[in-house]
């Protein structure tokens, strides 16, 4: 069997293990510490941002964006279909109840207009307009979040930034996760960069930001004992896994380079099959090419998504379908839903291809040819 190739596996720069042990060596294991502190501000340079709380996973920070934004037990919440269910559990999390909007085809976010159509109806249907909304920047592709967030501002309904594949992303120079009253950022073990397991909910608001950073605490209050007037959360990230993200954040603009170089490869190796086709960025669009992605024109040559990936599975290769619409899921079977079937058939067509910083180029030529080997 040849070696695997994985669809994005974990990259280390190189500096990581400094900063873990300057943790050890200073005995600075315990949850929080100056690699935590450090962590937040460096992010906070890097996007833009003000404030960031560094979190135990980009789950987390959504659930406590969900708060910091007022969300309680029976309101609606506006979530992008198309998308990980990590981005609408905290809704449920909340005792709020998800309403799903479908993408638009230049960015496969979520839709401008159908999210408009659906917080107009949610009003009309339950006499209140949805208490929030999040967008996803999908693959690390941009939403047209400048159009999400005026339509949201105008009814008033904060806007939280699901950027948790979209880190180093941005329009117009602007990244992705300062758009929003909040953002949630991602350092699972598949994405850019990695803390193991990790997130960051990001902000203008110092206040705000603290509040996470209290919740995230278990809410403990500022007392000699164990005081709590509120129910708060383990959430906090480690000062050792922060340690990573420090190190791993050094080498965030080479990865997102090579991903991008890997887009570059496929679209190259392709661009004389008639039946894949690519999600190109649109004008002043920049995308960290977080997972580079391919619609398979199944009527046109009879081959599927489902040929490729079974294919590339028999030669250790892993690939994966994009991901499976939220109002299609069993779990969300009930939850209205506005728009009409792109993201379905996205999700029907489309693979994932391996796109990971740290595939040499003879891993990118075994790929391209085995998917090739279906249309020449």
């Amino acid at each position: 069997m040849p070696e695997k190739i994985y669809l994005s596996s974990p990259h280390m720069g190189g500096k990581e293990m400094d900063f873990i042990k300057e943790a050890f060596d200073t005995n600075w294991i315990a949850p929080l510490g100056p690699n935590v502190n450090n962590f937040e501000k460096e992010l906070c340079t890097y996007t833009g941002a003000s404030h960031a709380a560094v979190l135990t996973s980009g789950t987390a920070a959504i659930h406590l964006g969900l708060i910091l934004a007022g969300v309680k037990q029976g309101d609606e919440v506006i979530c992008q279909s198309f998308t990980f269910a990590a981005s609408a559990n905290p809704i449920i999390y909340c005792g709020a109840k998800p309403v799903f909007v479908d993408s638009e085809p230049d960015t496969w976010n979520m839709c401008p207009e159908a999210l408009k159509e659906a917080i107009l109806d949610r009003k009309k249907q339950t006499g209140k307009y949805p208490a929030a909304v999040i967008p996803v920047h999908l693959y690390g592709m941009p939403a047209k979040i400048d159009e999400i967030c005026t339509i949201c501002d105008s009814y008033r309904i904060p806007v939280i930034e699901d950027a948790a594949e979209a880190l180093g992303s941005h329009i117009n120079g602007i990244k992705c996760g300062t758009y929003g009253n909040f953002a949630v950022l991602s350092f699972n073990g598949n994405k850019i960069i990695t803390t193991s397991g990790g997130g960051a909910l990001i902000g203008e608001s110092e206040k705000d930001i603290a509040k996470a950073r209290f919740l995230a605490t278990q809410a403990r209050d500022n007392a000699p004992h164990y005081e709590h007037s509120h129910i708060g959360y383990n959430y906090r990230m480690s000062n050792i896994a922060a340690g990573i993200g420090r190190g791993q954040l050094l080498v965030l603009d080479s990865h997102i380079q090579k991903r991008r170089s890997n887009f570059e490869f496929y679209k190259t190796a392709f661009s004389d099959i008639e039946s894949i086709s690519f999600l190109d960025e649109p004008a002043g669009y920049f995308s960290n090419h977080w997972l580079t992605t391919i619609i398979v024109d199944e009527e046109k040559t009879g081959i599927s998504r489902d040929d490729i990936r079974l294919r590339l599975e028999e030669h250790n290769i892993e690939s994966r379908p994009l991901w499976k619409p939220m109002h299609m899921q069993p779990v969300f079977k009930d939850c209205p839903y506005y728009g009409s079937n792109v993201c379905e058939d996205l999700f029907k067509c489309g693979l994932c291809l391996p796109s990971g910083s740290n595939l040499k180029e003879q891993d990118l030529v075994r790929i391209a040819g085995i998917v090739r080997e279906f249309f020449v």
